[in-house]
């Protein structure tokens, strides 16, 4: 089995990746005009837990897409594909494994893997939470939310939705698990709408600074690659104890903006954590391919849009 805690010398990049900074520069090298304005807030709405969570209903919410058969391999995924987005709120059940993917965002492509399921979706850590008497029950639903940089079409149409369907799941508490850094900020924003509705939430992400500059009731921090917030691949140890984290913050926390971090670590090597949307270490003719690259890829998601 993996050990959990991985001993390593401090360095200097061995800090949370500035997700805020790094993705402004990346895109002003690829040539875009004005950074993107990210959401924040000064305040941020907080519901205890009204009931002990070994009762509580507990949903699931996610920023993975449904798969769909586009031509890609499902067991080898290493590229971004827009033409896999949605856009809308959806739901599915959770007494199986549901078939998804998070090939349609902006993860970190180079060092998270995408062929376990429970690492980036902790249904089955769920399960076993209900099974062992740690949450009530896991709620019938899980919901997947739409990524989407317009933070008024997320507000307006995402965000009631997904409240409107933790509502009629009878949830007393939601784990949201986002991927991409725009999915940080639209989870972010989720969180706090059910909060405001009166459903306890924990967040449980890779961003950190983007979740905190929105603001959220709670965040259990995992300092992993984006893709692999819920805990390392093919590594059910890791996977609990990362939900265990989330839960216990959920159950303990007593204001808002309590952020908690893991001490689980990736690497014993913390330099994958410059790699991730950095221009220093891209050539000038991997900048112009990867500006082609998401030309191509926001018209392949008008696309998505125009036939929602």
């Amino acid at each position: 089995m993996t050990d959990l805690f991985i001993a390593s010398d401090t360095v200097e990049h061995d800090a949370p990746v500035p997700y805020l900074e790094r993705t402004r520069r990346y895109y002003q090298a690829l040539g875009y005009g004005e950074p993107y304005r990210w959401a924040h807030h000064a305040q941020v709405p907080y519901t205890p837990l009204r009931r002990p969570l070994s009762t509580c209903i507990v949903g699931l919410v996610t920023t993975a897409a449904p798969r769909v058969d586009d031509g890609g391999d499902a067991r080898d995924e290493v590229a971004y594909r827009a033409s896999a987005k949605f856009d809308a709120v959806y739901s599915g059940e959770t007494k199986t494994d549901p078939a998804l993917r998070i090939d349609h965002v902006a993860i970190d492509f180079q060092h998270a893997r995408m062929d376990d399921l429970q690492a980036w979706f902790p249904l089955a850590a769920l399960r076993r939470a209900a099974a062992a008497g740690r949450i009530g029950a896991v709620a019938r639903r899980f919901h997947g939310v739409p990524t989407n940089r317009s933070q008024r079409r997320t507000l307006d149409e995402h965000v009631p939705a997904l409240v409107a369907r933790c509502r009629a799941d009878a949830c007393d508490a939601v784990v949201l698990v986002p991927n991409c850094p725009v999915c940080h900020q639209t989870l972010s924003l989720g969180a706090r709408a059910l909060e405001e509705a009166g459903i306890a939430t924990v967040l449980l992400g890779s961003a950190k600074d983007i979740v905190e500059r929105v603001g959220v009731p709670r965040f259990a921090f995992t300092d992993f690659p984006l893709g692999n917030a819920a805990g390392r691949p093919h590594d059910v140890a890791s996977q609990e104890a990362v939900l265990a984290l989330a839960l216990d913050l959920l159950e303990h926390a007593f204001a808002p903006r309590t952020t908690v971090q893991s001490p689980l670590r990736w690497s014993d090597d913390p330099a994958w954590k410059l790699d991730y949307a950095n221009p220093d270490r891209l050539s000038k003719d991997e900048i112009e391919r990867r500006r082609r690259a998401f030309d191509r890829a926001k018209a392949e998601a008008k696309a998505v849009r125009s036939r929602a």
